[in-house]
């Protein structure tokens, strides 16, 4: 019987993402689902994305948290719309559903969008299972983390479309193997691209900005 009802709300949600999904392509807008675990440097990586991306691509910004506003206070002050979605008031989800993106989407204008960003709960399990009606997934990863994440959770390195390895000006600092953790990364998703970059210091964005304008470009043009 719990299989029966784990499958009923996976079911239920695949419908939601598809009417997500026909929405964002009605409105010509290309949607990226970021995920991490909580620390990565995700919301630093999105604030100088935004910055890298304006003026050439109107961005908006779905955040998700269990609680506070910080993250999305944050990345408001790129002057981008950004929606803060708490998951607290239903039960502290630690993720987003496709049909809590389909209400946060409804305070965004989209037709002054090119790309949507919904920064998800922080969590290397949960945002993996769920779609929300998304073109692509990427996933942050931060060097403090250790080089085996991508082996005890696959499934978010095997469904994501770019992975970012972040915080590498902390290596001279820290035992850790980065060749490791590029070859576990590989080793589940071998054809993924890997972007090495320092949120922080802006070393190694270019790249991962360039990849993330030309999935833009190909949607919307």
């Amino acid at each position: 019987m719990e299989i029966k009802v784990v499958r009923k709300v996976l079911d239920v949600n695949d419908t939601m993402a598809a009417r997500n999904r026909e929405l964002f392509r009605s409105k010509n807008v290309f949607v990226l689902n970021m995920m991490s675990s909580p620390g990565s440097g995700k919301t630093t990586t999105l604030e100088k994305t935004l910055a890298l991306l304006a003026p050439d691509v109107r961005c908006a910004v779905i955040v998700g948290d269990v609680c506070t506003t910080n993250d999305a206070d944050r990345l408001a002050r790129s002057g981008v719309p950004v929606v803060q979605v708490n998951t607290d008031a239903f039960g502290g989800d630690c993720h987003l559903a496709a049909h809590v993106i389909e209400k946060a989407a409804m305070d965004l204008d989209l037709d002054q969008a090119d790309l949507l960003i919904v920064e998800n709960v922080g969590n290397l399990v949960c945002p993996a299972e769920f779609d929300i009606g998304e073109d692509a997934r990427a996933v942050v990863l931060s060097v403090t983390e250790g080089e085996d994440k991508p082996l005890k959770y696959p499934l978010m390195f095997r469904v994501c479309d770019a992975a970012l390895l972040n915080k590498t000006d902390l290596l001279p600092h820290l035992d850790y193997d980065k060749a490791a953790a590029l070859e576990n990364i590989r080793q589940i998703h071998p054809q993924m691209p890997i972007f090495e970059m320092s949120a922080r210091t802006g070393a190694g964005l270019a790249p991962w900005v360039e990849w993330l304008k030309d999935q833009v470009k190909h949607k919307i043009r």
